[in-house]
């Protein structure tokens, strides 16, 4: 490489440093206020065509008391697969704590990951429940120290959640809704009701698990029956907690539809502050951080349309803003949550509601999917579909995905590894695609083997390019090569590469899956190899060696795959611009697979290694070039 080059790349990672710098300060101080004052920001409402809900008349603007912790009472309701904690105000789920897999929760499929071990030793971050509950027998639940992932769980030492974004919540535009306290009208192992009282309403909530929910693991059902005013009336998702994915967050709204006996599942763009959808009647709505989520499930006679508000961090906060503090290490500002609404219909019959609240594990959603069928068979849940791709190439991304996760699946049942079962998936695929790379490789072959001639011509008609191009493709006519032969095959492979990529950054199954264990402990996140106690721009706080392996695999292959003159003076421009492009992609991705999963960089790798692999084949068995290649040009 030379150094308009090296001076180019170096031009480039300043910048890109001083940009992240910038926003660093940013949010810092940002944050910095925040802790200060402590004051909750709501977002602004912007004006929007769908006619809102008004609070009825006789309800005034003054807000209720936030209650003291001595007034406020916690209940719980657990299974094999849940910890549902309610609070009286609101009559809501304050906490949903997902327990980790154990021979004392077989149901389970959560695995715990580094986060969870950094957050062990913060008592009050990894207590479950966060509150002292009540159970049904009336005693108090003891709290473990761990043990759970805290899925719908924002509050903190330092941080108390407003009740209006806890979890099937009433609330209104006007906030004492949201502040009501309910009694407990009757409470088992398997449900609870409460109930609130008011001048001009009443609200009764039952929460309860399903009939067999062993069967219908992370599900719970809602009834909910309001008598006197409806207007106005929203029924909230609750907040999820943040899933970092590729360093930024996995936050995702989907929804599915019916229309004409077809149903599709939409993704929602993320709104900075209000997105409000009208005229449409959801199937469901999904909250989702990327690999778990809550759908919120109307049953019959739902309202049209939903509402989606970004709650940003200082107002409710990720517990990943704990881990490293001191170095700033997931500023509050990166670390928004997201609300759905979800608007009540205006009648006094009893609404139905179904919930799935869990990890978007194939198994489950398949398992839930069929117990719904058979027991309530005309009400379809679908919830499978929830795991669909989207982005700029998901309608040809997604197809591909499935089929590599089904090769994937069949290598996992054999090695019982996800790591190996990568790598099988990246040889089945190269097998796959063989005909298509043999075919690329020979045709970059033939061009190496005729550079020499092509330098020669080049020279010889220095003042008439023209010229020599007409005798440069005369000579890839000859010699049966085609420039432009090597670019088809990458083409067609790149469903498959993006539909690898969509799938190694989205599979739940990869969260927790350990490989190397003190090394490549969650394919999911990137390995870590070592780590410090400052943050350095960029490289935070720890060393991921595979982008760094990944980077060096990438300089050899190259150089295997164009072989050059040692003496720089016979290379063609050509070939000087393929070499300055490939040490220039080679930092380039090394930077880009820096802080993407382990095992996005192990399929990468695997990928470069066989790649390398069948190069060197074709190198050593490809056919001798033709008489008219091996002869130096004679001038006529």
């Amino acid at each position: 490489m030379d150094k308009r080059n090296l001076f180019f790349i170096f031009i480039v990672m300043i910048c890109f440093v001083g940009v992240k710098l910038g926003f660093y300060v940013y949010d810092t101080k940002q944050e910095q206020e925040a802790l200060k004052t402590q004051k909750i920001v709501h977002p602004v409402k912007k004006e929007v065509s769908t006619p809102q809900p008004q609070p009825p008349a006789e309800v005034t603007k003054t807000a209720l008391p936030q209650l003291s912790s001595k007034e406020q009472k916690y209940f719980v309701l657990e299974n094999g697969t849940m910890q549902l904690v309610f609070s009286n105000v609101g009559g809501a789920l304050c906490e949903v704590n997902l327990p980790f897999e154990t021979a004392k929760n077989p149901n389970s499929v959560v695995l715990p990951i580094e986060f969870d071990r950094e957050l062990q030793d913060q008592k009050g971050l990894s207590l479950f429940p966060y509150h002292e509950a009540i159970t049904s027998n009336g005693a108090l639940k003891k709290q473990t120290d761990g043990g759970y992932y805290p899925f719908l769980r924002r509050s903190s030492p330092i941080f108390t959640i407003p009740p209006r974004l806890f979890a099937c919540n009433v609330v209104s535009e006007y906030p004492e809704v949201a502040l009501l306290t309910y009694d407990v009208q009757s409470f088992s192992d398997k449900e609870i009701v409460f109930v609130s009282t008011q001048p001009h309403r009443k609200i009764t909530k039952r929460f309860f698990f399903p009939d067999d929910s062993d069967k219908a693991p992370y599900c719970l059902k809602l009834d909910i029956k309001i008598d006197g005013d409806t207007e106005g009336l929203w029924l909230g998702s609750g907040v999820p907690e943040v899933e970092w994915i590729s360093n930024a967050s996995g936050a995702a709204i989907k929804y599915r539809i019916s229309r004409n006996n077809k149903a599709s599942v939409e993704k929602v763009d993320l709104p900075k502050e209000i997105y409000n959808l009208s005229g449409v009647y959801p199937d469901w709505i999904c909250d989702s951080n990327g690999f778990f989520g809550e759908i919120v499930d109307p049953m019959k006679g739902a309202e049209a349309g939903f509402r989606v508000e970004r709650i940003p961090g200082t107002v409710a906060p990720s517990r990943l803003y704990f881990i490293d503090r001191a170095q700033n290490r997931f500023p509050l500002a990166e670390l928004p949550g997201f609300l759905v609404l979800v608007p009540l219909k205006k009648t006094h019959e009893t609404l139905h509601y179904r919930f799935f609240i869990g990890p978007f594990a194939e198994k489950v959603l398949k398992q839930v999917d069929r117990y719904f069928a058979e027991k309530e068979g005309e009400l379809e849940s679908d919830y499978l579909s929830s795991q669909t791709f989207h982005g700029w190439f998901a309608f040809i991304s997604e197809p591909f995905a499935k089929f590599l996760f089904f090769i994937m699946k069949m290598f996992y049942a054999v090695f019982g590894s996800w790591a190996l079962s990568i790598v099988m998936a990246t040889v089945a695929l190269r097998l796959l695609l063989y005909p298509l790379n043999a075919w690329s490789l020979r045709s970059v072959r033939g061009m190496q083997l005729i550079a020499p001639q092509i330098k020669a011509i080049q020279d010889r008609h220095k003042k008439d390019p023209q010229k020599a191009q007409l005798e440069i493709v005369e000579l890839y006519r000859k010699n049966g090569v085609n420039p432009l032969s090597g670019c088809l095959p990458l083409l067609i492979q790149m469903p498959f590469l993006i539909g690898m990529f969509d799938l190694l950054k989205s599979t739940f199954e990869l969260r927790g899956a350990c490989f190397i264990p003190g090394w490549i402990n969650d394919l999911s996140a990137p390995d870590t190899l070592f780590s410090w106690g400052f943050s350095i721009p960029f490289l935070g706080n720890q060393f991921h060696l595979l982008p760094v392996l990944l980077g060096g695999i990438m300089f050899l292959q190259q150089n295997m795959m164009s072989p050059l003159p040692k003496d720089q003076s016979q290379w063609t421009d050509q070939q000087r611009q393929q070499r300055a492009m490939g040490n220039v992609m080679t930092v380039v991705m090394s930077v880009l697979f820096y802080h993407f999963p382990s095992g996005l960089n192990i399929y990468w790798i695997s990928s470069m290694l066989l790649a390398a692999l069948q190069q060197w084949w074709t190198n050593r068995h490809m056919p001798q070039p033709v008489e008219a290649v091996r002869q130096p040009y004679k001038k006529k």
